[in-house]
């Protein structure tokens, strides 16, 4: 429960301060570009560090880093509820994601060198998953009970009690693990770090506005992306001739954790985007507010949790392989049957149900990731094996609302100007747009958990006694 609590917390941090952001924005001065960088620091430093905190954490010991990285977060999240300018903020913002970069990878590798292989590490996980996926939506609902209530500060405040806690118990709780020899990958760290960073960078400013304004041709976004590029496969030349790799060429060998990797990266995308157009959907069509917004993802984080600790409970019987499956294959029906909604539709009769749907499949797919990402992993790797799943999740985060928001906001700016002569203003025409637009981003997104089908069925092999200790 306290690697859990940590990695709920880290999780909920990228979306409860959605909620929040008119509230900072009035408070603070932020212009509408400026506030996107709440929530871009976070994600870029979060991004960017993960490999180097997983790293960290097997060399200078896990539960060390861990604890220190409790604290880092603690103490940003208390320095940015105490925020009175935009830099301090957004400082405090990008020292969250230092912290949250240590915390992360440390969390999924304790858990791995905690539990030892079998029924205890299945369990584990399942608790560890379950706040893990839930996280974005209890972030969305927690947001909107501490702005109703309190204030946009609160948001912050709330992670420094909790940080604090799961330190003080992580040192009651966990056992201290060994630090592991050998020298640092510094010319890794700086090429993987910046990669990372220049790649998360490019695709969160990268689509498609509201207004069907392409940002994909800015300079900044074409230098990002190709810095990212450059210095991702720099680190790739870098780790496969270092003798000691900031992220050993050994781990990709398994054709399983590649695939682990591959579906956790698509994973990302789809979970970011749903969260964001639908929260936007209830919000802009329906008409609801922050709190109510967040109530409606309940649902869906309850047969989330479920799903987690159901796959828990079957890895033993059944295998990683069948779960996959069934998830993907609930995924991508349950996005493309978001994907049917219409203007005048109703919570109950056509959100719900797809909503669970997609929930359910999502929980499916947790723990058998976590689990195939971390089997026959030495001791001394499991941080960067946790941060190489995690990185994965961040990446695809940051591609998913790239993507899914270019589609979206392409198709919603080409019919409104269509629509526009037969409505009776432009924003009664971009309002009938709008649920065109999310339509084709839910179908898009079906597409990509098709995906996930196709991956799980040709690269997923990994049997039930790789995952059991024998």
């Amino acid at each position: 429960m306290v690697i859990a609590t940590a990695q709920l917390m880290v999780v909920l941090d990228a979306t409860i301060v959605i909620v929040a952001q008119p509230h900072i924005q009035t408070a603070l001065g932020f212009s509408d570009s400026g506030l996107e960088w709440v929530i871009n620091a976070y994600a870029l430093t979060l991004g960017g560090l993960l490999l180097l905190g997983g790293r960290a954490g097997d060399q200078f010991g896990r539960r060390r880093m861990f604890i220190a990285g409790l604290l880092l977060f603690s103490a940003a999240s208390l320095a940015g509820g105490l925020a009175t300018s935009q830099a301090w903020l957004l400082t405090a913002r990008a020292v969250q994601g230092v912290g949250g970069a240590i915390v992360a990878p440390t969390a999924l590798a304790l858990v791995a060198t905690t539990f030892p292989e079998g029924p205890a590490r299945n369990r584990a996980m399942g608790v560890y998953s379950a706040m893990s996926a839930a996280g974005g939506a209890v972030g969305l609902l927690a947001g909107g009970l501490l702005v109703t209530y309190l204030s946009w500060r609160w948001v912050l405040f709330v992670n420094v009690p909790i940080g604090i806690a799961a330190a003080l118990g992580a040192l009651v709780v966990l056992p201290r693990s060994a630090r592991q020899p050998g020298r640092f990958d510094l010319s890794g760290a700086i090429t993987g770090t910046g990669g990372v960073a220049a790649l998360v960078y490019g695709l969160s400013n990268a689509a498609t506005g509201p207004d069907g304004t392409s940002h994909w041709g800015d300079a900044n976004v074409l230098a990002a992306l190709t810095a990212g590029v450059v210095l991702l496969a720099a680190f790739a030349v870098i780790e496969a001739r270092s003798r000691h790799a900031l992220m050993p060429v050994r781990l990709l060998r398994s054709r399983d954790r590649v695939g682990a990797l591959v579906i956790m990266l698509a994973v990302g995308t789809l979970t970011s985007g749903v969260f964001f157009f639908v929260n936007l959907l209830v919000q802009e069509l329906w008409g609801y507010s922050p709190l109510k917004a967040g109530l409606a993802f309940l649902p869906m984080t309850g047969v989330l949790v479920a799903g987690s600790f159901t796959a828990a409970k079957l890895v033993p019987r059944i295998g990683v392989r069948p779960l996959l499956l069934a998830g993907a294959a609930a995924v991508a029906g349950g996005l493309f049957w978001l994907s049917q909604m219409t203007q005048g539709g109703t919570y109950a009769g056509q959100l719900l149900w797809p909503m669970l749907t997609t929930g359910a499949g999502l929980g499916l797919l947790f723990v058998p990731l976590s689990l195939v990402a971390l089997a026959r992993v030495a001791d001394a790797d499991t941080g960067i094996a946790s941060s190489l799943l995690n990185a994965a999740r961040q990446v695809g985060a940051a591609i998913g609302l790239a993507l899914l928001g270019t589609v979206a906001w392409t198709v919603v700016a080409d019919n409104a100007r269509a629509g526009v002569a037969r409505a009776s203003s432009w924003q009664a025409a971009y309002q009938h747009a709008l649920p065109v637009g999310f339509d084709r981003a839910f179908l898009v997104a079906a597409g990509i958990g098709l995906l996930i089908l196709a991956v799980a069925a040709a690269a997923i092999r990994i049997r039930r006694a790789d995952l059991s200790g024998s």
